[in-house]
């Protein structure tokens, strides 16, 4: 039977890329965007629903009923916005949508693409840490069967693009030196996009929680490309 995906975030880098690959899967019938901003596209699986205040999410539940899966791509930047406002995005946006998801489909899969060293316990120094852990800490206590936490590392956008500030634009110019010396601290942006949505569509048929780090989503990649 085909799928029923819902994706949140899709103008986002790894939103987008998400987006695409749902639409191709043939196992997906139908996909439901969620997202602040229209996406400027048409596709015969698409159904767009603009939400403009993810800190309420009660208007998603029509939505978001009877869903097989979602994948959860919508965060910001740390320094573009203050950190109250990146724990309410990181962590309070995150936490608010799988509350009704839960609601809606109590048996939908999700896939949260959070980040390296976010930290459950809230001890990091790092605001961007303790705000993943936190809303991991949520997920993982919310009731959804299956959670599936990607802790990406560093992430290669692929094509160009503006980046959001100079460690990025750094990161992006020593990549192909980085790569080849500390090839577990990245991944392509394409590469964790088509890992988010493999398990969210075909994952385990028994309920799981998997917590997968930078190694273990690049494994994922290598094990999928063996066996298209």
């Amino acid at each position: 039977m085909a799928k029923r995906l819902v994706v949140v975030g899709a103008t986002g880098m790894v939103g987008g890329y998400t987006l695409r690959f749902a639409l191709e899967d043939p196992s997906v019938g139908s996909v439901t965007s969620i997202g602040r901003r229209k996406l400027g596209i048409s596709h015969p699986k698409l159904k767009e629903v603009l939400h403009s205040n993810f800190a309420d999410c009660t208007a998603l539940a029509a939505a978001l009923t009877n869903q097989d899966a979602a994948v959860y791509c919508l965060g910001t930047y740390t320094g573009a916005v203050t950190d109250a406002e990146l724990r309410v995005v990181t962590a309070g946006y995150t936490i608010e949508f799988a509350r009704i998801l839960r609601k809606s489909s109590p048996n939908s899969a999700f896939s949260f693409l959070s980040g390296n060293g976010a930290d459950p316990t809230g001890k990091s120094r790092m605001a961007f840490a303790r705000y993943k852990g936190e809303a991991e800490k949520a997920l993982l206590g919310g009731g959804l069967p299956s959670v599936y936490i990607f802790r990406p590392a560093y992430i290669y956008p692929v094509e160009p693009r503006k980046e959001p500030n100079f460690s990025y634009r750094l990161l992006r110019g020593i990549y192909p030196v980085f790569r080849v010396l500390f090839p577990n601290y990245v991944i392509r942006a394409d590469d964790l996009a088509a890992a988010m949505v493999d398990i969210a569509i075909h994952g385990a048929d028994k309920p799981e929680t998997l917590i997968l780090e930078n190694r273990d989503i690049r494994a994922m990649v290598r094990s999928s490309r063996r066996n298209p």
